[in-house]
């Protein structure tokens, strides 16, 4: 069983357990997709705030997430992600619900997200994005989880891997869509899975590299396709947040 086929197991079990919450009011910030399209000239960063992965292990354990988020925001982010997955990324519900309070900018609840309690769960945190990974659903499920997303009026990061995933979220017309560079059964990095499906981009939406950046130069790779970098554990590992990410928004 691969890691991504063991997330969903967990899951699944998370998800029978968990409430549907009272909807709450919809935070209040702008949308990514409009600030992205509206300032194209530099590459905008989702800087990601994280303790742990199940690649890595525990890299940042004693992180204060809203000192770490308020950087980010300083430096001139144009998002911040939240790892709300507490089993495989140490991460919480309450910790999007504390960074949401102190920033301003838009916050994506980064999860397996499997079913539409996780959903409003995020939304009344403070959510304003939500991440949903084409390889994590089937087509009809996918299709069903973006369209609620879209009533409740969030902003959907379709994440994806390979030329089919791509294609689907194509097919449902994503403004957000997120290439990962890092392969979700094995957890492997390259920043060429970004550059080989960058000829197959063929909508209006925000395209997205995720992981494995970690210099300018880097980015640079991949700038002139891509609107925007995922940036979470060279952030978190940097001892400068700030200067790291005035470092990676380079200049398209």
């Amino acid at each position: 069983m691969n890691f991504l086929e063991k997330i969903i197991q967990v899951k699944v079990k998370e998800v029978a357990n968990m409430p549907l919450e009272a909807l709450q009011p919809l935070r209040s910030t702008y949308s990514f997709y409009q600030r992205v399209k509206e300032q194209p000239e530099y590459m905008h960063i989702i800087g990601e705030v994280k303790r742990a992965s199940p690649s890595k292990g525990d890299f940042h354990l004693s992180v204060d997430i809203c000192e770490q988020a308020l950087a980010y925001e300083q430096a001139g982010v144009t998002a911040i992600s939240v790892l709300t997955d507490e089993q495989f990324f140490k991460g919480s519900i309450e910790d999007l619900r504390q960074v949401a309070k102190r920033v301003t900018i838009p916050v994506l609840c980064k999860d397996f997200i499997i079913d539409k309690k996780q959903l409003v769960r995020a939304r009344n945190a403070g959510a304003t994005m939500v991440l949903l990974i084409v390889a994590a659903l089937s087509r009809t499920k996918l299709e069903e989880l973006y369209n609620q997303a879209r009533d409740l009026e969030l902003e959907v990061l379709m994440e994806v891997h390979n030329e089919t995933e791509l294609a689907i979220a194509q097919q449902l017309d994503a403004q957000l869509i997120g290439v990962n560079n890092r392969d979700l059964k094995t957890f492997e990095v390259a920043i060429e899975v970004s550059r080989s499906l960058a000829s197959q981009q063929t909508t209006d939406a925000v395209y997205i590299s995720e992981s494995g950046f970690a210099t300018g130069e880097q980015v640079a790779q991949v700038k002139a396709d891509y609107q925007a970098v995922l940036v979470g554990e060279s952030l978190m590992r940097s001892g400068e947040p700030q200067a790291k990410v005035q470092e990676l928004r380079v200049k398209r």
